[in-house]
């Protein structure tokens, strides 16, 4: 065999073992290093591979191997912010959390229903809707300023269960105020899911990121 077609078998086992890996999508730096040391156990010794060429080769594989080292700490890293963020979220169980939200849970009790509005209001319409998407009820307000603003709501005996709310605003001319619905209440359980963390709060979940704020109950 030439010593060609020797150089040419090293880079076809190692590309085969590369597409072979489950793990590895790309060549790898062990089978780049094959590769180098075939083509240089194999060279012509009358014609030894150009100096230029080998050098550029090894910086290839620095860079590579510096690349593939970033990717190792990286991942390590993502864990470690992952575990710290279950610590943190763990320790949010039997604290008050406000986070953005506009599923409330019907008990035949009042419920808060808050929203944090852009600007001034000098009036607005809170819509409910069960979990049908049917509307059934709606609280009107005026006068209400900038910033978080709650009404309580009390559940028709129709109805139970999971609902939603969205909140509509003007100001004084008649101007459109942006309101982002907002949910509040005691933290009793962490879940894990799809590599996210949800909070249980008064019988739904919160997206972890979603919490604006934190603070002890009065039980705390």
């Amino acid at each position: 065999m030439s010593d060609t077609s020797t150089v040419q078998a090293a880079t076809s086992a190692a590309t085969t073992a590369t597409s072979t890996t489950g793990t590895k999508t790309i060549l790898g730096k062990d089978e780049f290093m094959k590769m180098l040391i075939a083509q240089l156990k194999h060279q012509d010794p009358l014609n030894p591979m150009d100096g230029t060429a080998f050098t550029a080769q090894l910086a290839q594989f620095s860079s590579l191997e510096q690349l593939q080292n970033i990717n190792t700490q990286l991942s390590s890293f993502t864990k470690q912010q992952q575990s710290l963020g279950n610590t943190q979220a763990v320790n949010l169980i039997g604290r008050e959390v406000l986070a953005k939200g506009d599923t409330i849970v019907a008990q035949g009790k009042p419920v808060d229903l808050s929203y944090v509005l852009s600007s001034d209001a000098a009036q607005g319409l809170v819509r409910i809707y069960n979990a049908n998407g049917e509307l059934v009820d709606a609280l009107a307000f005026k006068n209400q300023k900038q910033g978080m603003n709650t009404l309580t709501w009390t559940p028709p005996s129709s109805v139970a269960g999971s609902c939603t709310f969205e909140v509509s605003a003007a100001d004084s001319a008649g101007k459109a105020v942006a309101a982002d619905a907002m949910v509040q209440g005691e933290v009793t359980g962490v879940n894990y899911r799809d590599g996210a963390t949800y909070l249980s709060v008064g019988g739904r979940e919160i997206g972890f990121g979603d919490v604006v704020s934190v603070k002890k109950t009065s039980t705390n």
